[in-house]
């Protein structure tokens, strides 16, 4: 049979771009999670491609593509074997060889299945993703897939999805929402006034690296689908409308969190340049460029107000993937039956609603997203519920406090505190590495309480778990205390840390983060000040914490010179006007 050269050097390219994609998921997971859950999100990254791989090439394919069956495909599942696969010379174009079509679907496939990582992220048990990831490709995708693009049912009508909007980001979303929903939030993520709490990511740089990567990827993702470069002007179409309405989301986006935020926040402007990649996909090669900016500006706007639903209403996604992927997804299909416009190029042949054709492609979009998204909800929750009665889906309270890399993988990403055995030049016998001392984040003047002259003034410290640390502030905020000196610190006492593995080798003992609070107070009795410490921390677990009293024998005001309780007095008393 003759293959078309360009065409295949074409779909390979396209194919390694989106396979590369996986490289920015995994980074921007990653940024967005805390340092403590670092090496779980990229382990899941690397998993979650070979388990959708194996999927994919035993059954995947098959069911997607095997065969003109309106619901699934039902002639030659099965690739492997020396299966004869001429029956696919015809499937998605004929000028490329068959395992060429193959990966270039197979990516597409991960990527579904990458989604669901980060809204799981933190609290969700690895060998339930696996399982998850793997009945995902094996068997959800490939239907919902066969339905758009293997000739099934919602092709025959009419529906339009270019490279995925419906079949591949929607799915992975409406996946990720039921695994979010059945989860739970993470640990902390809500006051007692059920009040979302900020949990942020512990390096925006990696996010924003990964963005970048994910960016450079959807050059692959959207012209790719192409799979032909016979109309190079298609190509460079389709890539300019995937650029236009990713650059149009990055502006309303940070406008958008500007206006709402107060602050142009960077993690919305990350999301929102993703939402317009995702936002325009179904529809990059049916629409005008000038549609495609009124397309991403809608979308970096609409990812904004989502991810403040979903966390109003408790769903608790770390990276935004619902709000992206499934918001954005089910937006872009929809796009297709408003925006869609006959000729912009040789693959569009077809109006919508704003170009004079009617309500009937809108209609069918509208159908389809219906369809895909109650399929992809109900099969996914019934996966996810399957699990939960049986291995479990969420990791035990103490793993998640102590962060998954050391309860899930015995690792960490950051090892620069382990005390790391090495040989003396003298002795076998290993030393000691003294540990690196912790950077402070966050100062502010000691608090301040007036006392009469010949009260005592008593500095305490408290060592604590880091996650407690909202909590104890609300409490000490209640207790009027205005100051705190937080630093963060490692180390451990009766709990001894936890021992780590790299490449298979013990490392000795882990020390723990802490957090370490300095509080000096003068009128606030200090058995009242303790009891809240203690309230507020309690679990009964080991990792609570101690409370070190310290008396302290004078303090100077650097500014004025004021000593003792007047250098602790609130500058707008009476008291601090006088002279020292």
């Amino acid at each position: 049979m003759e293959y078309s050269l360009i065409d295949t050097l074409w779909v390979f390219l396209a194919a390694i771009l989106v396979f590369f994609m996986n490289l920015g998921f995994a980074s921007v997971e990653a940024g967005f999670a805390r340092s403590k859950n670092t090496v779980n999100i990229l382990s899941k990254n690397f998993i979650v491609f070979a388990v959708s791989s194996l999927g994919f090439l035993l059954l995947g394919w098959g069911l997607m593509f095997g065969g003109d069956n309106p619901i699934l495909g039902t002639e030659h599942l099965f690739v492997l074997g020396g299966q004869d696969l001429s029956f696919y010379d015809g499937t998605l174009t004929s000028s490329v060889p068959f395992w060429g079509k193959f990966f270039f679907q197979l990516v597409f496939c991960g990527t579904a299945a990458t989604i669901v990582s980060g809204a799981v992220a933190e609290r969700v048990k690895y060998l339930s993703f696996i399982l998850f990831s793997f009945v995902l490709t094996l068997v959800i995708y490939p239907i919902a897939g066969h339905w758009v693009w293997g000739g099934g049912w919602l092709s025959r009508l009419g529906f339009l999805d270019f490279a995925g909007d419906s079949v591949v980001h929607s799915l992975g979303g409406w996946a990720a929402l039921a695994g979010a929903m059945l989860l739970g939030p993470r640990i902390g993520k809500y006051g007692k006034d059920g009040k979302p709490r900020a949990i942020p990511g512990h390096s925006m740089s990696l996010a924003v690296i990964g963005l970048f990567v994910l960016w450079l990827g959807w050059f692959g993702f959207n012209p790719g689908s192409t799979m032909s470069f016979q109309n190079p002007s298609d190509v460079f179409h389709i890539l300019m409308t995937t650029n236009t309405s990713a650059i149009a989301a990055v502006l309303t986006s940070t406008a958008a969190s500007w206006i709402v935020m107060k602050k142009p926040d960077l993690g919305m402007t990350v999301n929102g340049c993703l939402a317009g990649l995702v936002g325009v996909t179904g529809s990059c090669a049916y629409v005008s460029v000038e549609s495609s900016l009124l397309i991403g500006a809608l979308s970096g706007v609409l990812v904004v107000f989502a991810v403040l639903f979903f966390d109003r209403r408790k769903i608790d996604d770390p990276v935004g993937a619902t709000s992206v992927h499934l918001c954005c997804g089910v937006f872009g299909t929809l796009c297709v039956g408003l925006f869609a416009q006959e000729g912009v190029t040789s693959l569009s042949t077809r109006n919508g609603l704003l170009f004079g054709g009617g309500f009937q492609l809108l209609g069918v979009q509208l159908l389809g997203v219906l369809a895909i998204g109650a399929f992809s909800f109900l099969a996914s929750a019934l996966v996810w519920l399957a699990l939960k009665k049986t291995v479990g889906i969420r990791v035990s309270r103490e793993e998640e406090l102590q962060g998954l890399d050391i309860g899930e993988h015995g690792n960490v990403a950051y090892p620069d505190f382990a005390l790391v055995t090495e040989a003396s030049p003298e002795e076998d016998a290993p030393e000691t590495a003294p540990a690196r001392p912790a950077a402070p984040v966050a100062q502010a003047v000691p608090v301040v309480h007036r006392e009469a002259p010949g009260a005592r003034i008593t500095k305490v410290t408290v060592l604590m778990n880091q996650s407690r640390f909202a909590q104890l502030q609300e409490a000490l905020d209640a207790l009027g205390i205005t100051g705190l000196t937080v630093t963060n610190v490692f180390g451990y006492g009766v709990q001894k840390g936890h021992t780590v593995y790299f490449r298979g080798s013990p490392v000795s003992s882990r020390l723990l983060p802490k957090v370490k609070i300095d509080i000096v107070v003068s009128s606030l009795p200090v058995e009242t000040l303790i009891a809240a410490i203690q309230k507020t921390l309690y679990t009964g677990n080991y990792g609570d914490g101690k409370i070190f009293l310290y008396s302290v024998e004078d303090v100077v005001k650097i500014r004025t010179g004021e000593r003792g309780f007047r250098a602790l007095q609130d500058e707008e008393a009476p008291a601090a006007k006088e002279a020292p």
